[in-house]
């Protein structure tokens, strides 16, 4: 709790302000209401429900008619100030880490998260030791960021890995944050909804590097290609091509771990992983230059990364008593979906379940589902975060380029799921793509409790009993 004129200066009203938000559906008795202003929303729009849901005072760039409130002419901006000061935020307080990308990025720094005993900001919430909280976006909006902050603060914790969104970038919730070092996995075409071109979705993401402190390194995957374009002084490059500062070589797969060689700095390591994945090496790459340049000893890393946890919702192999192979991922870009189905090329049968984001760049749909068919023996086409999408128009770009029937149309994704895992025996591999761990399902503008996690295991539960 804030006093009101604790957060903002020349307001003379003794009022307790119990929490902070720009969300009106979030709007408590007691709350202070900013009606920010988004690249697609105003939430002036909403001061009238924040009203109604018994908001102390607002804050917009408007005048309000019979409403306390004060009219700034920068809305955001003192939005996110009013978030640090809610939340006692000094920014210098910490250390921060960022890793940005197209796909990798919550394996890259779950990775570093354990190497370096950081705090985990991203896809998978906030996450202290063993401690999780949830959170709405891979890269928070300010409120839950810097509450998210607070929490790190009491916990003890200075020291921060962050997974970076491209919209944390476009909407600026990172201002006057400063990184030590940040990282590049890839970039490839996502999310055009938002930035309509390739060349615009690159540049916000290279627009990480305005974060990056002036002695700060920055790490970028060599291989790809748009990566190498950034422009930049501290750039270090690591990849396969013999052309980078680091080099991925001998990649080799075992039945229980990823084998793969480092050279850098004219010195070799050999890297054991139970991560598995050509895409792995480079996530694992990334991960141990980052914590290497923080001077940790490398035995140490090599131990610790021999010994990785799996990740939630990334490659998770799922045991829950079936007597197949089963893995869950979040692979939802066409270069994600292609890297985790390449990587069971192996199996002699492999069934995967997919969708595709509603009101999301449909250009990729029809990519996706022909490689899915050319790929998989068989593909069963469900519904991902339809929003205000009809399921089956989706279903139908995604077949557009394609004439295989090796696929299956159904809609419930619960269904769909337990479809899937009838068809597979001992010689099938199943993979459930698209939603990872999220624990919704997003139709409309609701978010409904769903959980593939959730779904799988009563599936398999009652086909025991």
């Amino acid at each position: 709790m804030k006093k009101l004129s604790e957060l903002i200066e020349n307001v003379t009203l003794d009022i307790d302000i119990l929490g902070i938000t720009n969300d009106s559906r979030c709007v408590k008795e007691g709350y202070l209401f900013i009606a920010t202003k988004g690249y697609n929303e105003d939430h002036f729009l909403y001061v009238d429900e924040a009203i109604k849901n018994k908001a102390a005072f607002i804050v917009a760039d408007r005048e309000i008619p019979s409403f306390p409130h004060l009219v700034v002419n920068n809305i955001n901006e003192f939005y996110i100030e009013c978030c640090r000061k809610f939340y006692d935020i000094t920014l210098s307080d910490f250390n921060f880490i960022g890793i940005t990308g197209t796909d990798g990025k919550t394996t890259t720094t779950s990775i570093i998260k354990e190497l370096l005993n950081y705090a985990y900001i991203g896809t998978n919430g906030l996450i202290i030791n063993d401690e999780e909280y949830k959170t709405s976006n891979t890269t928070p909006i300010a409120e839950e960021l810097y509450k998210s902050l607070n929490i790190i603060k009491k916990k003890g914790f200075n020291n921060v890995v962050m997974e970076v969104s491209s919209e944390s970038l476009l909407h600026n919730r990172l201002a006057g944050i400063s990184f030590d070092t940040i990282g590049f996995t890839n970039i490839t075409e996502d999310h055009l909804n938002v930035h309509k071109t390739l060349e615009n979705y690159r540049n916000c993401k290279f627009s990480l590097v305005n974060y990056l402190k002036k002695d700060g390194l920055c790490f970028i995957n060599g291989d790809c290609n748009n990566c190498r374009m950034l422009k930049y002084k501290n750039i270090i490059t690591y990849g396969m091509n013999e052309d980078n500062n680091c080099i991925i070589s001998d990649i080799k797969e075992t039945s229980k771990y990823l084998k793969f060689k480092i050279t850098y700095q004219k010195k070799t390591y050999l890297i054991e992983s139970p991560l598995k994945g050509t895409y792995n090496a480079y996530n694992i790459t990334l991960a141990f230059l980052i914590c290497l340049e923080k001077n940790i000893d490398s035995k140490e890393l090599l131990a610790k990364i021999k010994n990785l946890k799996p990740i939630k919702g990334r490659r998770e192999f799922l045991d829950l008593g079936q007597k197949y192979p089963l893995i869950l991922d979040y692979a939802h870009t066409l270069n994600g979906i292609e890297n985790i189905v390449k990587s069971c090329q192996n199996y002699e049968k492999i069934i995967v379940v997919t969708g595709s984001a509603g009101q999301r760049e449909k250009e990729k749909r029809p990519l996706i589902g022909k490689f899915l068919l050319d790929n998989t023996y068989m593909t069963i086409f469900t519904m991902d975060d339809p929003r205000y999408e009809d399921v089956d128009d989706i279903i139908d770009d995604m077949l557009r380029k394609t004439k295989k029937n090796n696929y299956l149309r159904i809609i419930d994704r619960k269904e769909a799921i337990k479809k899937a895992l009838s068809l597979a025996d001992k010689n099938t591999i199943v993979l459930i793509l698209g939603k990872g761990r999220d624990n919704y399902m997003a139709i409309e503008d609701k978010k409904i409790a769903y959980s593939d996690y959730d779904t799988i295991k009563e599936i398999l539960e009652k086909t025991k009993s």
